[in-house]
């Protein structure tokens, strides 16, 4: 035996499950990090049923944990009580603590009906079920004793945290369904910066479970199922919508419009028993999510407010309050439209059809980017795409470092340089670092798309095509615009000896 010993992967002729991909011996970062908890998994460990903590509880665990810390850092905002800058200083600030009282919440007022709610209808509705919980809750403890120290905000926010720690459960079990034979990449979910950062700031957790859902209910080959999900996560935040439209182009190339035309219309159904309601008992306060969003500014953490701050004549330039930036709104539409059509471009010339993590991550990314609203916290929407469209620690966990760093920068900012705080040029700085990081990653995920040996996912087992495509999954295609199509036979028959070496490597 050697005296000097290195941290390498195990060495071993075939996985020791039939059915499972180990990380710590394919993922370098994996395989590093496993060194403290004693190195790689051992091959005659057991695993599955067989033991209690299955991968699933696992990550499930990893979740719990990481929404614990969370909570920890949002704690000394619960109580509204935010003297000092509390809520800069101890990085907690969060949305639901001041619309508590905006929106008449703590005086029961219901969103939309007595109060103007600047959200999507669904989540105006978990921001009234946290509120008659948290109102209930207290009838009840005001009925077993006197609470000198209750605040009904906090209740509010304390019931607001649970709920959307049960949406983060959910995430991370979506997730896990959604990896085929790499169960355990759902711990990059669960063990996620952003989510550490960012699960209790708003209420997006409600919209990012229900796609990862729909996404889900897809790949069990269950379309009604995925539109009803999918149409109510559209009622939550419209982002889902570009997650349709990715399911869209990848069915066009499979020849599978029906299936896709089934959720197109199940998720429209869905949405519309949401919003009708409200949209006809309270029209002008329905319609404030979309005429705010018509007339808002850029938002600060966007590449246009970065624009308009070093460049003031810029697009519009300078606008009165409630000024419609009409310029800077088309701008905005034009580049999202020619994204999306780089994206099916991309989809349709690909020489094998891209897996449906890795189109609708582009499409969510390139919205993002480009939309003159990226609040920090819709790192939320791009987190269980991004785990899915590319399993890599190391890539992950340095994009999701830099939007940890805008949240940080951000808060410094709001505090102001005059009290301890960062000037502008910092803030814009870890802004413009974060969406590098973002292009770098769409960059890697597009050249998984182009060169698909290069792929984690599909060359990690033998004949693993997309465990998400649901009716996409080892379906030839009836449409492409490549000259390089790869017939699925020799694929697979490819695919069989890399991935024989990759779990030997």
């Amino acid at each position: 035996m050697s005296a000097r010993t290195t941290s390498v992967v195990p060495q071993v002729a075939a996985p020791p499950w039939p059915d499972r991909v180990v990380p710590t011996w394919t993922d370098p970062a994996a395989v590093q990090a496993s060194e403290a908890v004693g190195g790689p998994w051992g091959r005659h460990a057991v695993t599955g049923r067989a033991v209690f903590w299955t991968p699933l509880r696992v990550c499930l665990l990893f979740t719990v944990l990481v929404l614990s810390v969370a909570w920890a850092k949002q704690a000394p905002c619960s109580d509204g009580n935010w003297t000092g800058s509390k809520q800069y200083t101890h990085l907690c600030y969060n949305d639901a603590v001041p619309l508590f009282g905006i929106h008449g919440l703590d005086t029961g007022q219901v969103p939309y009906l007595d109060s103007p709610v600047e959200y999507p209808v669904l989540t105006g509705g978990l921001m009234q079920l946290a509120a008659v919980i948290a109102r209930g809750y207290d009838s009840l403890a005001a009925g077993i004793g006197p609470l000198p120290d209750a605040v009904p905000v906090q209740t509010y926010y304390v019931v607001t945290c649970l709920l959307l720690s049960l949406l983060a459960l959910v995430v991370t079990r979506g997730v896990l369904g959604l990896t085929g034979r790499r169960p355990w990449d759902a711990a990059m979910m669960g063990l996620s910066p952003v989510l550490l950062m960012y699960a209790f700031n708003n209420w997006d957790l409600l919209a990012v479970a229900l796609t990862t859902l729909g996404m889900w209910a897809w790949a069990r080959r269950h379309p009604v199922l995925a539109g009803v999900l999918l149409g109510l996560g559209i009622a939550a935040k419209l982002y889902p919508v570009l997650v349709i439209g990715a399911l869209f182009v990848l069915c066009l190339r499979a020849g599978r419009l029906r299936a896709w035309l089934t959720t197109a219309v199940s998720a429209g159904l869905a949405w519309l028993v949401v919003d009708l309601p409200i949209a006809v008992l309270a029209p002008e306060n329905w319609a404030r999510f979309f005429t705010l969003n018509d007339t808002r500014p850029a938002n600060p953490e966007s590449i246009w407010a970065i624009a308009l701050h070093y460049r003031p004549g810029f697009l519009d330039g300078p606008l009165a309050e409630g000024q419609t930036p009409s310029v800077l709104n088309a701008t905005v539409a034009v580049l999202l439209v020619l994204s999306a059509l780089a994206v099916g471009w991309l989809a349709l010339a690909a020489p094998l059809r891209p897996r449906v993590p890795q189109l609708a991550f582009l499409l969510v990314a390139a919205f993002l980017l480009l939309n003159k609203v990226y609040s920090p916290q819709y790192a939320l929407w791009l987190l269980p795409l991004a785990v899915l469209a590319r399993p890599r620690w190391r890539a992950l966990l340095l994009w999701q470092a830099t939007e940890a760093l805008v949240w940080v920068l951000t808060m410094l900012y709001y505090l102001g340089a005059d009290n301890r705080g960062v000037d502008v040029e910092w803030f814009y700085f870890a802004v413009g670092l974060r969406d590098v990081a973002l292009v770098v990653l769409m960059a890697l995920v597009v050249r998984d798309v182009w060169d698909p040996d290069a792929d984690l996912v599909r060359r990690s087992w033998p004949g693993t095509d997309d465990p998400a495509g649901g009716v996409l999954d080892q379906t030839p295609d009836r449409f492409s615009l490549s000259r390089r199509v790869r017939p699925a036979g020799s694929r697979e028959e490819r695919r069989s000896g890399s991935a024989a070496r990759g779990h030997g490597s």
